[in-house]
């Protein structure tokens, strides 16, 4: 339950583009847990956030072409105003699956842990992660061939 939780939590926090990259298997509904209800409407908020941020990261691509040096600082400006968003998130999604590891047999909660912690530097990441990605298909894109007859 925890690691679906947390699957849950890094796809939600992920923009659209980023979450082609990573899929997962789709957990079973299971009965919803106290909190559970608050801590998907918190993953959700995150996600629209860091689509914004994506969303921003484009526009400035778009509108810095031929320009690095701006687009590196207008790109760097974007990622820090959102990493404390991402900063946030990951103490929430630790301390909701502390939580939801503290009601698990005793055998198992040394292994949820560990895999609650694992997660945090993904989940920390996303703003850089985006970034990169934008710029990786932007790389892309500029080196591609034009079409013939453009």
């Amino acid at each position: 339950m925890i690691r679906a939780l947390l699957v849950a939590a890094a796809l939600a926090a992920a923009p659209a583009a980023f979450a082609q990259t990573a899929s997962a298997p789709a957990a079973p509904a299971a009965p919803q847990t106290p909190g559970e209800a608050e801590f998907e409407a918190l993953a959700q908020a995150f996600g629209a956030k860091m689509e914004a941020m994506q969303d921003e990261m484009s526009a400035v691509i778009t509108n810095t072409a031929g320009d690095p040096a701006r687009r590196d600082s207008e790109l760097d400006a974007i990622e820090a105003r959102y990493q404390p968003e991402a900063d946030a998130f990951a103490t929430a999604v630790q301390t909701f699956a502390h939580g939801q590891a503290a009601q698990l047999p005793e055998a198992q909660q040394a292994e949820m842990r560990a895999q609650i912690e694992a997660a945090m530097p993904q989940i920390r990441g996303v703003p850089n992660q985006v970034r990169t990605g934008i710029e990786t298909a932007a790389a892309q894109a500029e080196a591609a061939p034009a079409p013939a007859g453009s």
